[in-house]
């Protein structure tokens, strides 16, 4: 009975039990397993382990995280060997464990990720950290620590901040090496910069001196100064020494060590001084953690179990706060109702016999419900918030930017995701608006190898022997700019000269050979010569090279060194003045205008002179013949009639101020008709030019033709490639009935330089684009910039123009009146005048009707026997013309001129009364008769 009960509760155990407690069990498991693997000799190991052990005491002895589940941790050394690391994880999946604290290197993460997948074991790893380890293809897979893709964006902005454009990048070449300088090379990418050399060390602690040296060998033959190593401690340390053994630690150099290195830095420091001797100057990134009051007091804990023989780095507080996490998780778990059961995987079953014993293996069934509460944490550990966002990275990515000098080493800065380099700390700036704008970036002062605080330039030529090999064109018209030496290799001329003097004022050499580019009998296309650099068969182009957008979008252009411009080139013929040159000066609306102005005038002053005014009464003829008089009689300022109202004054003072400025404008303008030589041409500007169908010459390799035909829509079949001054000359003059040309589209330099002996030509119109020549040379290539800042020193000391005037101030003729424009006087230049002239003449015959008007109201309407309907309506019509047409009472509106005039000498009266015998009669103050001969 016994051995039967016994039996019984045997298969019991074996048949329920095994797949652990009941989903609706309310009590705890007694212990929780977990695993650990990482590599016990290597820096972050060493440390990593006692902080996961610290851990474990901490959840253990506090009953509000697990309320008495015990967390036991089993350690294993996986040496960063995938091979190792794979069996291990396979032992683990022996032993029921829920989660794995690690791994430590990328290399057993890509593989052992697979095992945890399928066997749904969560991995928290403080240390793996490989940018391409994705959530989408180990979803079991949670990063505890900062990925690799956020410490080469602070690599890159650092590049960037500083102006560099490219780097050489050494790398482990193991999963995480490789595939963290592959996110460099994105980051960089996205700032316009590069990396030039990548070269791979094999991950091997053994590496011999010997294949170090052999790699830096060929660093020091680099262009670029700016060396990226991300690699680990045993191998950094080994380049570091074989580097400055090579002198490439030196000034000139700057060397920027990922966040191993500040791993040792802060465990094994101090350093011996012959390792420090080695590393003066580098820069290094370390993980970012915020200052707290529990961060300080585990600072004092740790120094206190360690006896201060190994410090606490970044990777050691990120595995302690993994454990926190996986604990927080697990407590989460256990109140949802989570269970720890495993069973066997069927496809695993299948294998039972093997010697593998592969069967023993068994799936966590709750593993998503863990991985859940893994992702979901949301709490603050010594390393910051722990909390992840929706790529399952922890949020709020951030490092300390580095320096190493003397004996130890200075922050100089720090990087965060939010709001790139600054000098102020990342939980400073959470509190305000995100800022990633240029001026905003900002680091200390560094001392770069070679105890320099002066900023690298980051490259120098390499010093492989190599030659520049510079295209030039090989021109056959305008030989000035540039041209080949018959029988040699060699080049001469303007654009020669300008490069050839930058070039002396580098602060270093560059030797360089020019190769011919053409076929010696035409001039080359420009397009494919810079094209040339893009395929790699030139280094550089020199020459006549405008600046276009087309050629910008694939190569650097230096500061310009010379203006241009397409302008129009055309024949003209000399203009005779004629007979009716004295209409020339007026456009024929200035004329229209300018004659009804004067017929206005006239008119307005007639009406406010007429009921006052002896000279401007009299028979409708003579009235007529009067304001005909008077208003053409003021372009000569010799008009007789004297205006006595006050508007009529004042409309013609205006007047004789507008006929002042339009005789003047009409003298100076005449004047030079007749007396400056006139020039006449065909075609007005590129807008006449456009509209006609007659056919365009262009230089033969210029990018006018693409202008003409792509931007100005100008049909190919009016476009005459010429390729000579000569062919200039001759097309112009047989011109298109004879199979020549209207004008020629060129760039200014060319034209200015043909008018220097060709007298019969002129420039029409102005410049319809501008552009300028300058030197091409690869994208982001820093001899660009350089040669620029050469450039400007030509310009500004003179030299730049001291060249242009050896090679191109050879003019034979004058280029007096060059370019041809229409001197005619338009009504645009004017309408300002007559619109002043014209309000004066509407307000004056405003006020005079409101006068009109009020007195038409004041006078009673005459008393008349017989009136009829019809012409009762037009009485007031009779009324106004009959007051307008009066002549004014001066007795009643003249009293004070009557003073005045009283005050007058008997024969200056007389003299008055001759002129004007019927003001007379009017201002007598009786109605007495006075004979005309007193």
């Amino acid at each position: 009975m016994n051995a039967a009960w016994f039996i019984f509760l045997l298969f019991l155990h074996l048949g329920v039990f095994q797949i652990g407690y009941s989903r609706n069990a309310s009590a705890r498991p007694a212990v929780v397993n977990i695993g650990a693997i990482f590599s016990f000799d290597s820096t972050v190991g060493r440390v990593a382990k006692i902080a996961i052990e610290e851990a474990v005491k901490d959840v253990n002895s506090n009953l509000s995280i697990l309320q008495g589940t015990k967390l036991t941790v089993t350690m294993q050394n996986s040496n960063c060997s995938g091979f190792l690391g794979m069996v291990e994880a396979l032992q683990y999946m022996e032993t029921d464990v829920v989660a794995i604290i690690g791994p430590q290197c990328s290399v057993v993460a890509h593989i052992i990720s697979h095992v945890a997948n399928e066997l749904q074991v969560p991995l928290l790893s403080f240390a793996a950290t490989d940018p391409t380890l994705s959530s989408l293809q180990f979803p079991f897979f949670v990063r505890t620590t900062q990925s690799d893709l956020y410490q080469m964006t602070a690599v890159a902005e650092i590049v960037d901040y500083y102006g560099w454009k490219e780097v050489i990048a050494i790398f482990i070449d193991d999963d995480g090496g490789r595939n963290g300088v592959s996110a460099l090379n994105d980051k960089l990418a996205e700032r316009r910069c590069k990396i030039s050399y990548k070269v791979g060390i094999q991950p091997d602690s053994v590496v011999n001196r010997g294949a170090i040296m052999d790699i830096l060998v060929k660093v020091a033959l680099m262009q670029s100064r700016i060396v990226v190593l991300h690699v680990n401690p045993q191998i950094g340390f080994k380049v570091f020494s074989v580097a400055n053994y090579l002198g490439i630690m030196g000034n000139g150099y700057v060397w920027i060590a990922t966040d191993w290195l500040s791993s040792v830095l802060d465990s094994a420091s101090p350093l011996p001084s012959e390792t420090m001797d080695t590393i003066q100057g580098v820069l290094t990134l370390r993980q970012h953690t915020p200052d707290s009051v529990r961060k300080r007091a585990f600072f004092s804990r740790w120094n206190k179990i360690t006896g201060d023989s190994l410090g606490l780095n970044s990777y050691g507080l990120y595995a302690y706060d993994s454990v926190w996490l996986l604990a927080h998780a697990l407590d989460a778990f256990f109140n949802q109702g989570g269970v720890i059961s495993f069973s066997n995987d069927s496809r695993i079953r299948s294998m039972a016999g093997s010697t593998l014993h592969l069967e023993s293996m068994s799936i966590f069934d709750d593993g998503m419900l863990l991985l859940k509460n893994i992702l979901l944490s949301n709490s603050v550990g010594l390393t910051g918030p722990l909390k992840f966002d929706s790529d399952r990275s922890l949020i709020l990515p951030a490092y300390d930017i580095i320096n190493v000098l003397g004996t130890g080493f200075r922050r100089i800065g720090y990087w965060s995701n939010y709001s790139g380099l600054s000098t102020v700390s990342p939980e400073t700036l959470y509190t305000k608006q995100p800022n990633h704008s240029s001026a905003s970036q900002k680091l200390y002062g560094v001392i770069w190898p070679g105890e320099t605080m002066s900023k690298p330039r980051g490259w120098v030529f390499p010093n492989n022997g190599k030659q520049l090999r510079i295209g030039v064109p090989n021109r056959v018209s305008y030989r000035e700019f540039v041209s080949r030496v018959r029988g040699t290799d060699m080049f001469k001329g303007f654009c020669i000269d300008v490069f050839t003097a930058a070039v002396n004022l580098l602060p270093y050499a560059v030797p360089y050979k020019f190769i011919s580019f053409g076929d010696d009998r035409k001039n080359p296309s420009y397009t494919e010569l810079v094209n040339k650099i893009t395929t790699g068969d030139f280094d550089a182009v020199v020459g006549d090279i405008a600046i276009v957008t087309n050629r910008t979008k694939i190569v650097d252009f230096t500061q310009p060194y010379v203006s241009s411009g397409l302008v129009i080139l055309a024949p003209f013929k000399k203009q005779n003045t004629g007979a009716w040159a004295f209409l020339q000066p007026f456009s024929f609306r200035m004329w229209i205008v300018t004659g009804s102005f004067f017929l206005v005038v006239g008119i307005v002053v007639w009406i406010l002179e007429h009921r006052i005014n002896d000279d401007f009464r009299g028979p409708p003829k003579h009235q007529v013949i009067t304001i005909l008089w008077f208003s053409f009689s003021t372009l000569f300022f010799a008009h007789r009639e004297n205006t006595m109202s006050t508007l009529g004054r004042l409309v013609l003072i205006i007047w004789l101020f507008v006929v002042l400025i339009i005789n003047s404008s009409y003298t100076a303008s005449l004047t030079s008709i007749f007396t400056v030589q006139q020039l006449s041409s065909p075609i007005k500007g590129i807008e006449s030019l456009i509209t006609s169908d007659k056919p365009i010459g262009y230089q033969v390799g210029s990018f006018a033709e693409h202008y003409l035909s792509e931007e100005l829509n100008i049909s190919r079949s009016r476009l005459v490639a010429l390729g000579s001054p000569e062919e200039y000359a001759s097309a112009l003059k047989r011109g298109p009935e004879k199979g020549g040309v209207a004008a020629v589209v060129d760039e200014r330099p060319y034209i200015e330089l043909f008018l220097s002996s060709q007298c019969t030509f002129r420039i029409v119109g102005h410049e319809f684009t501008k552009s300028s020549w300058g030197f091409a040379f690869p994208r982001d290539s820093p001899l660009a910039v350089d040669m620029s800042t050469a450039i400007l020193a030509l310009s500004e000391n003179g030299d730049l123009q001291r060249i242009h005037d050896k090679w191109l101030m050879q003019s034979t003729c004058s280029l007096e009146s060059t370019e041809i424009e229409s001197n005619q006087l338009h009504l645009s230049s004017f309408w300002g005048l007559f619109l002043i002239c014209g309000i004066a003449c509407f307000i004056a015959l405003f006020i005079y009707f409101l006068q009109i008007l009020r007195q038409l109201r004041s006078i009673p309407p005459p008393e008349s026997a017989s009136i009829g309907e019809g012409s009762s309506r037009s009485r007031p019509l009779q009324r106004f013309l009959s007051l307008m047409d009066e002549k004014e009472d001066q007795s009643k509106s003249g009293q004070k001129r009557r003073k005045v005039e009283k005050s007058l000498s008997d024969n200056d009266w007389d003299d008055e009364l001759g002129r004007k015998p019927k003001r007379r009669e009017t201002e007598m103050s009786t109605g007495s008769n006075v004979n005309s001969s007193n």
